[in-house]
């Protein structure tokens, strides 16, 4: 539980934490605002399958380098890897502003690839601060707090996707106005997140004498063995795992769903994405309030089952009447987003917590090899079922969510949960 002086801490390293912060929501709005302008052009052309494709770039990065990424988080100050990254994110905005100039799908998804490695070392020496800032008891409220930030910087880069692509003028560099757009916006916040990166507080490295992986990926599923034999810590993962890989597909279905069966237009679509994105940080919030104590895990099985229901009900709007199905549709995906939110922060604090100091970057690097599968799977799934209704995928989905709520009931009725 919170200590009475915990509120004091947690003030006193706001000037700190508002640096990771503020790099962070740099980095998530450029990745969403290209990756959903990215997807949006790709559906307009009728070439769905790239949303396929481009979550896979996007994702493969932290299956091949998440052993070295774990690696720097624990070797270097992790500083200085955030810096690092943030300065590959500027030069991967280079490459995106020429695709979305020249109109080559190809060159987007190889941004988009290029984003993936800089988050690929970015994330583990990021959230391996957060420990390093908080005492343990405050790790759940700053990743909260953390993801409400985060959650907007996805928001607003989704939905001013579909805006920009949707700005009226005159062609620039050869563009359409609202490409060009897109294009400079990249680089500008590219410049901007470096530049608030530096501000973040430095720490001495956790383990500077971890000898590299050589066995890259092959060492990454020997961690996530280690990690699978803590009970506690390999089900939580697995949970973080499934959550990531649900809301991947969420996010793939929406597109089609809001452009091909709802017939919403870029903007609005992008405003359906936003519902789910505004539950999530919402839900965030509540389990600051909620996953607390020794049972903190108690509040994982309800969200589960939450997200079923909410997302089979999605099914059923179709039958309904024209003028119930819009606004049903907003709260149903925005509600299951809220329950996301509280599923997940509970299982990312403690993945930040369980683990000894000198391997907090290691586990959440291999947490995020495990995740990042289950979002490739996830976007290499959706190509084979993209022409399939929307609202029935998101009805299997929501079915799949069930019967995992009740795996995990099962697990925490084990004895190392008690």
């Amino acid at each position: 539980m919170p200590q009475p002086d915990d509120a004091i801490q947690f003030q006193q390293a706001r000037g700190k934490f508002a640096a990771m912060a503020g790099a962070y929501f740099m980095g998530t709005f450029n990745d969403n605002f290209f990756k959903q302008a990215v997807m949006l052009l790709a559906v307009a052309a009728g070439q769905e399958r790239f949303q396929g494709l481009a979550g896979m770039a996007f994702t493969l990065p932290f299956m091949l380098f998440a052993a070295p990424a774990g690696w720097l988080a624990d070797r270097y100050p992790k500083r200085n890897v955030v810096i690092a990254a943030k300065t590959v994110e500027l030069l991967a905005a280079f490459v995106g502003a020429a695709g979305i100039i020249t109109g080559h799908l190809w060159v987007m998804v190889g941004m988009v690839g290029l984003m993936g490695l800089q988050s690929t070392f970015f994330s583990p020496a990021l959230n391996g601060s957060i420990p390093e800032l908080y005492p343990a008891s405050l790790v759940t409220k700053a990743n909260a707090v953390l993801r409400m930030i985060v959650t907007i910087g996805i928001l607003v880069g989704i939905t001013l996707a579909g805006v920009a692509l949707d700005l009226k003028g005159s062609p620039l560099f050869g563009a359409t106005h609202g490409r060009a757009v897109v294009a400079l916006a990249v680089i500008v916040f590219g410049v901007i997140g470096l530049l608030v990166s530096l501000g973040i507080p430095s720490r001495a490295a956790a383990d500077p004498g971890r000898p590299f992986p050589w066995a890259g990926p092959l060492e990454t599923l020997l961690e996530l063995g280690r990690i699978w034999k803590d009970h506690q810590l390999g089900r939580i993962l697995v949970a973080d795992m499934f959550i990531w890989a649900v809301g991947v597909f969420q996010l793939l279905i929406i597109n089609t769903l809001g452009l091909r069966e709802f017939q919403l237009g870029e903007t609005r679509t992008s405003l359906l994405v936003a519902a789910q994105l505004l539950g999530l940080a919402g839900g965030g919030l509540l389990a600051a309030r909620f996953a607390k104590g020794a049972r903190w895990f108690r509040v994982l099985v309800p969200a589960a089952l939450a997200m079923g229901v909410l997302m089979g009900g999605i099914a059923l709007i179709p039958a309904l009447p024209w003028s119930l199905q819009v606004p049903l549709l907003y709260g149903a995906i925005g509600l299951a987003g809220a329950a996301g939110g509280l599923f997940l922060i509970p299982c990312e604090s403690f993945l930040q917590i369980r683990p000894a100091p000198e391997r907090k970057g290691a586990v959440w690097a291999s947490a995020n090899f495990a995740s990042f599968a289950g979002m490739a799977a996830a976007s290499g799934l959706y190509i084979p079922l993209k022409s399939l209704r929307p609202t029935l995928t998101y009805g299997a989905l929501g079915a799949v969510s069930l019967v995992f709520a009740g795996w995990l009931f099962l697990e925490f009725r084990k004895r190392e949960w008690r």
